[in-house]
């Protein structure tokens, strides 16, 4: 199965899952959960050393690509912008003025750091999924997923408490203005898991299977079609060639995908943040 499959997904089938170990050679295929763990660097270290795998590796190379990338486009600003300052200038206007700007509204400056790191950071550890040095968005493991909510959760939440003290934050959070006392018992448990509990977990689960999801349906157009390919029968084969031509239109749809995720992701950070220092809630 090397081939075809080994220059679209390097990374699937040189991946063994620990518990397999020896026997996982074909790790990965059929296509499901297997094809998403992860390759430790140093196997030889034990399992202590596990944790340092290539999609950690990965997460790293995209954090090192979004801070060049941001570097680059404020390296020597001029009154009138070449293409790249142009650019840059238009996806961060996009982000400051379209999200953080719109959303956050009064003090949305300080937000403006954080929303366009959280934007650059998802979406080119989305665009992995369909580079051919990778293929495998970082944020099909849910791992990833989780940290980047939590700091969202800490973010929002600590703007909220440093605004309005712990016990004020608190009471905004549970009691929307206006509720009658009678509903108390039934809207401060509601607004409690909605608000503090709910929140990070949709988060971290809207972002993860969307890009699980949209990895396994690749992995079975390319694995799939190379599988038929290697048939030898021409009906068999003839399928194979069309499953192959059509995982392309599947990566066009990926890339959409990691693209709006990304947005989708910002956007609620800077809705939660908007609605933990809102004057009126």
């Amino acid at each position: 199965m090397a081939g075809v499959t080994g220059l679209l997904i390097p990374l699937e089938w040189a991946a063994e899952c620990a518990e397999q170990g020896e026997e996982g050679a074909s790790a990965g295929f059929p296509p499901g959960v297997s094809s998403f763990c992860s390759r430790p660097l140093f196997p030889e270290m034990g399992e202590n050393w596990a944790w340092l795998n290539n999609h950690l590796v990965q997460a790293v190379v995209g954090a090192a690509l979004v801070i060049g990338f941001w570097l680059w486009m404020a390296h020597r600003q001029k009154v009138v912008p070449g293409k790249r300052q142009f650019l840059g200038e238009a996806l961060y206007n996009v982000l400051r003025n379209g999200i953080a700007r719109d959303i956050v509204g009064h003090d949305y400056q300080r937000f403006v750091p954080y929303l366009v790191a959280l934007f650059s950071f998802i979406l080119v550890n989305n665009l992995f999924g369909e580079f051919f040095l990778f293929m495998f968005p970082t944020f099909s493991k849910i791992g990833y997923a989780w940290a980047l909510a939590i700091l969202s959760w800490l973010l929002y939440n600590g703007v909220g408490i440093a605004k309005w003290g712990f016990f004020g934050y608190l009471k905004r959070t549970t009691l929307p203005a206006g509720v009658p006392k009678a509903l108390w018992v039934l809207i401060i448990p509601l607004e409690f898991l909605s608000n503090l509990v709910v929140r990070p977990i949709t988060l971290a689960l809207r972002l993860f299977a969307n890009l699980f999801a949209g990895h396994l349906v690749v992995l079975v157009f390319v694995l799939g079609g190379t599988l038929l390919l290697e048939s030898g029968q021409l009906g068999l084969v003839a399928a194979g060639g069309a499953s192959l031509i059509f995982s392309f239109a599947i990566f066009g749809l990926e890339i959409f995908v990691g693209v709006l995720q990304a947005y989708i992701f910002t956007v609620l950070t800077a809705q939660y943040v908007s609605s933990a220092i809102a004057e009126e809630h």
